[in-house]
């Protein structure tokens, strides 16, 4: 049975569907880019920068403050990842591997918890931190931080954990492996895909996220994150358009970095290799 191929005119159009689509998507970015490298960002830019320079970041760096904001978001970011990483890889093998009371509701509880809008949280977390003494600090936006992405990386690490074969962790016992042996070297490179999914997820939201650092962080101006720190470039009247993209490709930047440190191990399969016949 032969299969119709599609006419030249079928094929043009899907490329040019494709085209536009990837137009409309890049676009914003390399328009940030160009606008950041032009020294005529905001009064008449074009497709290629009319005057090509760096005091955009030259300025955003320094008088700016911008290096400051950076390491703050890194520190912020990095923790959040590490800490939420390990206690929803923790939470998840006890859920999906151990049976005991209530395992059912602090299921339903953590799913319950991922459809509570976000600023419905503000008042309640807010109250806490400040009960903690931990107000305008940067350890209480990583508290924070770390209860939003366990949720949603529990109940995603579940099903990575549920889905490794029990034989597996049986042959580990069976050949004179401890539980923390078989943690490491069967359990562990197997929901690693699962770990690096939670682990992007948790660095983006940290790294991104506005309105708790700005309710939390109130004046502390020296410990701000990036998504505040972009706003002093927005003024009443006026706005610094070349700062603004200078200081959104910076912000940019360590993310596909993360992300592009990470893709390996987010694309590989599950279970590969695992069994040998």
């Amino acid at each position: 049975m032969s299969t119709r191929r599609p006419t030249p005119a079928v094929r043009a159009g899907k490329g040019l569907a494709v085209a536009g689509l990837l137009l409309f998507t890049l676009f914003p970015a390399y328009w940030m880019l160009v606008s950041a490298f032009d020294a005529r960002a905001g009064r008449g830019s074009s497709f290629v920068p009319a005057e090509p320079t760096l005091d955009h970041f030259e300025f955003v760096l320094t008088e700016g403050g911008f290096d400051v904001f950076l390491r703050n978001s890194v520190v912020v970011a990095l923790v959040t990842v590490v800490v939420s990483s390990l206690l929803a890889l923790l939470a998840s093998v006890a859920v999906a591997r151990f049976r005991f009371r209530f395992r059912t509701q602090v299921l339903l509880m953590v799913l319950v918890v991922q459809m509570v809008p976000l600023e419905a949280l503000v008042i309640p977390l807010f109250v806490q931190v400040r009960d903690l003494g931990l107000l305008e600090q940067l350890l209480g936006l990583v508290v924070v931080y770390v209860a939003l992405a366990l949720p949603f990386g529990i109940w995603m690490l579940r099903g990575f954990v549920a889905a490794v074969p029990v034989e597996l962790e049986e042959a580990a016992y069976l050949d004179g492996a401890t539980w923390g042996r078989m943690f490491r070297s069967v359990l562990f490179p197997l929901v690693a895909p699962g770990l690096v999914a939670t682990s992007i997820f948790s660095f983006i939201t940290a790294w991104n996220e506005f309105l708790f650092a700005m309710t939390l962080l109130g004046a502390a101006t020296e410990n701000y994150t990036v998504a505040i720190g972009l706003r002093s470039f927005f003024g009443q009247f006026s706005n610094q358009w070349g700062a603004i993209m200078a200081a959104s490709t910076l912000i940019t930047l360590p993310v596909m970095i993360f992300f592009i440190l990470v893709q390996r191990r987010l694309a590989s399969g599950l279970t590969a290799g695992a069994v040998k016949g």
